[in-house]
């Protein structure tokens, strides 16, 4: 199945702590390279984003946000030093008799004192476990994207590969003809030379000429390759790569034929070939 390089993919998942926000987009790339985006405080969590990047993902330019919103009273427990304050009010009530009326401690001057006032800190494992896990809907996500592209894809890769074979088919069936009218048209200028042709010399210039002019084996290979795509469009793996090696060789067979073109029939054909392909190979850019 044809996978396209570009998409795009959002995941939101809530709790009682707050709101994670994966959002992912990709682009076409040689090869994969993900670019991370995390809160400072779980920059701790880059490897493992990768590796599911990676396992997920085979090529592309990809962008990972994370965003997280959290709901500061329920992921912190505020709690009263008790033992402290106490301590703290006796200090102050000594100093006071020792000063005088007035020099007692103030509310916020205790509430300001270190370790007054203790923060529980979250629970950053199971934070960490609903990340990974919104990650990998945001990933499944974007390989159905991915695939939805790549079906549409496939089907103007096809409709492509059906007009090179009509193309090719074309070509085949007019070759008896220009071969034949090759031959009559040298055989017309033999005719105006006042001396009398040798005929084995003839036989081997018509030979020569049929071989200049064979274009079965480019045929048969733009055939050959053509059955290779229809193959590749099955395959579950990435095949992005060998689309882009095949372009290159059914571009090589149109430029031989081009080549040993002998009429303009099958010189528009083949100019006809390089533009198919050409709008296949764009195509296939974007291809993973």
């Amino acid at each position: 199945m044809l996978r396209s390089m570009t998409a795009f993919a959002r995941q939101e998942q809530s709790s009682a702590w707050g709101t994670i926000t994966w959002e992912l987009r990709s682009v076409n790339h040689r090869y994969l390279e993900a670019a991370v985006r995390l809160p400072e405080a779980l920059r701790g969590l880059e490897s493992l984003v990768r590796e599911r990047i990676g396992a997920a993902l085979s090529r592309g330019k990809v962008e990972c946000t994370l965003k997280l919103q959290t709901a500061g009273e329920a992921l912190t427990a505020i709690t009263l030093n008790r033992p402290l304050v106490g301590r703290l009010l006796e200090i102050a009530s000594e100093l006071e008799h020792m000063m005088g009326p007035g020099t007692g401690l103030r509310l916020a001057d205790v509430l300001r004192w270190p370790g007054v006032v203790n923060e529980a800190e979250p629970d950053l494992d199971e934070i960490r476990l609903a990340i990974l896990d919104c990650l990998d809907a945001a990933l499944a996500e974007l390989i159905a994207t991915r695939e939805r592209e790549g079906r549409r894809t496939a089907e103007l890769l096809q409709q492509r590969c059906d007009a090179i074979r009509t193309q090719v088919r074309r070509v085949r069936a007019r070759r008896p003809e220009v071969q034949a009218r090759w031959r009559d048209k040298l055989l017309s200028r033999l005719a105006d030379i006042p001396t009398e042709a040798d005929a084995g010399r003839l036989e081997q210039e018509l030979v020569l000429i049929a071989q200049r002019l064979d274009v079965d084996e480019e045929l048969d290979r733009l055939d050959a390759h053509l059955d290779e795509i229809q193959g590749v469009f099955a395959r579950t793996e990435p095949v992005g790569r060998r689309l882009d090696f095949l372009m290159q060789e059914l571009n090589r067979e149109a430029n031989t034929l081009s080549a040993k073109s002998a009429d303009t029939d099958t010189t528009r054909a083949a100019v006809e070939l390089k533009v198919l392909i050409e709008q296949m190979r764009e195509q296939i850019q974007n291809i993973e």
